[in-house]
């Protein structure tokens, strides 16, 4: 297929800069900065146009990256084992936790609570006290998976045979646990809370809603699920869309009145090689998705093609938007970065 092009574009290149290794991950704060890290080690920070290098990069990859919800804190994990954590430029704690590498972590939405995965166990530690909260045993396996609800009450940690959540107000109490009969690879909460969805390596999607105990199973997909994305907006049912994408496809369910029919699935084609990242822009319907191919697509209502982003000499490897949908940045395996800035009455998004 080649990729397809819109006559007007609906967001244009705003800024383009380089890392010296494969971008591992981006993450947007609050006050519309950047932090974009590499299979290098390095921690780089955007803002209004200008790159600078948080960290420089030691050889030994950084793998996760967020911001707290106030954009107080940056907190990063990776290869050595260490979750850095800042506050505005300045280091202001190293948590050591070699030999386990840090693959997974994500701070709660309402509180300076940061979640992170050590092997078979996910450590939560409070920025504000700087001390760990409690370490939670998942057991089946390594974590694979960590998302909190969106108030913050629940923690979801998924790995082999299960999703297991945990009740922030008491952790002692024992976690909830979505079982199943193969790995959860790709899990997380939908943004008002209600769902709870996993994509597994049995190429199936379990979807939970939270209020009822009987999970549906959607399956038909050519490999395992890689990447979940929700949106925030709701169809007319008052659920938010789920996409998952499986190889080169993406499969967008929007679920149906009648409960007992579950979820309806569109399927989505145009990428030619692998999906490395999914995401929906904040309060819209608009899937924005990055593959290997070196295309990122933008696909109106979540069905159609209305542009095609390039510039990633040897594929995209992941995607974040502004949380006001305004911007949208990209990370390549050969260490581009670019930030596309949304085209408003035929002008771009100037710099602030």
């Amino acid at each position: 297929m080649n990729p397809l092009t819109a006559n007007s574009k609906e967001f244009e290149q705003h800024f383009s800069g380089t890392l010296s290794d494969y971008v591992t991950a981006i993450a947007w704060s609050p006050n519309n900065t950047i932090a974009a890290t590499s299979a290098a080690g390095e921690v780089a920070l955007w803002l209004d146009g200008d790159l600078a290098i948080l960290q420089a990069g030691n050889g030994e990859s950084v793998n996760c990256v967020a911001f707290s919800p106030d954009g107080q804190y940056l907190a990063v994990g990776g290869q050595d084992g260490r979750v850095k954590i800042w506050r505005q430029s300045e280091l202001i704690a190293t948590l050591e936790n070699a030999p386990a590498w840090v693959d997974k972590l994500a701070w709660s939405h309402t509180s300076n609570l940061l979640a992170f995965s050590l092997g078979r166990y996910v450590q939560v530690w409070d920025a504000d006290l700087q001390e760990t909260v409690v370490t939670l045993n998942f057991e089946n396996s390594s974590v694979l998976g960590i998302d909190w609800r969106s108030d913050g009450q629940y923690l979801a940690v998924s790995g082999y045979q299960a999703v297991k959540v945990w009740n922030s107000q008491d952790w002692d109490e024992e976690p909830y646990v979505l079982e199943m009969p193969t790995v959860s690879v790709a899990m997380a909460w939908s943004p008002d809370g209600k769902f709870l969805a996993s994509g597994n390596m049995d190429r199936s999607v379990t979807v939970l809603e939270w209020d009822n105990p009987d999970p549906w199973v959607m399956r038909g997909f050519p490999g395992k699920i890689r990447h979940l994305a929700w949106s925030e907006a709701t169809t007319q049912v008052g659920a938010p869309i789920l996409a998952s994408s499986s190889v080169e496809g993406i499969v967008v369910w929007e679920k149906l009145e009648d409960e007992a029919l579950g979820w309806e699935a569109t399927v989505l084609t145009n990428h030619v090689d692998v999906i490395q990242a999914i995401a929906f822009a904040p309060n819209s319907f608009i899937l924005a998705s990055a593959a290997s191919d070196g295309w990122l697509c933008l696909w109106n209502k979540a069905k159609q093609v209305s542009q095609v982003l390039t510039g990633a000499s040897a594929g995209f490897s992941c995607l974040a938007w502004h949380p006001q949908g305004k911007l949208l940045a990209a990370g390549g395996e050969n260490g581009e970065l670019f930030v596309w800035s949304k085209v408003t009455r035929g002008q771009g998004f100037g710099r602030s």
